[in-house]
């Protein structure tokens, strides 16, 4: 019985996620910013994912199997954010509107506690395999 796979795509999964849920962090943490640095209002990013396929070692004909998860690449999400009228704001237009990030509080709760929930899994992954492989040395004592 080999489990070292499983531990190598819950470890895939765990950096997946890791990386997940750094950008909710980050676009919880510009919520607000109605100026970054290209002059425009912040724009929410979104982690995208690809299925990780690996080849068997010295089997040509084989298809390839799938190893795990990995972060395809970071978007930013086109929508646009609301525009709330805030005249004093120093980012308001002529018109005293101010054009604001595209983040969604809720969205952002909603992911965070999804990509926790998955986190905690491939982690519980990693712990159930790292048992068995101690148990199997105690047995081939």
């Amino acid at each position: 019985m080999d489990i070292i796979p499983g531990i190598e795509s819950a470890t895939g999964g765990l950096q997946a996620q890791r990386t997940r849920l750094d950008i909710i962090a980050q676009n919880i943490a510009n919520a607000q910013t109605t100026r970054a640095a290209n002059g425009q209002p912040y724009a929410r990013q979104v982690v995208s994912f690809e299925a990780e396929l690996v080849k068997r070692m010295g089997d040509s004909a084989a298809s390839p199997a799938l190893r795990g998860v990995r972060v395809s690449g970071v978007t930013s999400d086109p929508r646009q954010g609301p525009v709330v009228h805030n005249p004093s704001h120093p980012d308001a237009d002529a018109k005293g509107f101010v054009h604001m990030p595209n983040v969604n509080m809720a969205m952002e709760m909603v992911d965070l506690i999804s990509a926790t929930r998955a986190y905690e899994a491939n982690l519980s992954v990693v712990k159930a395999g790292r048992e068995m492989a101690a148990r199997c040395l105690e047995i081939g004592r």
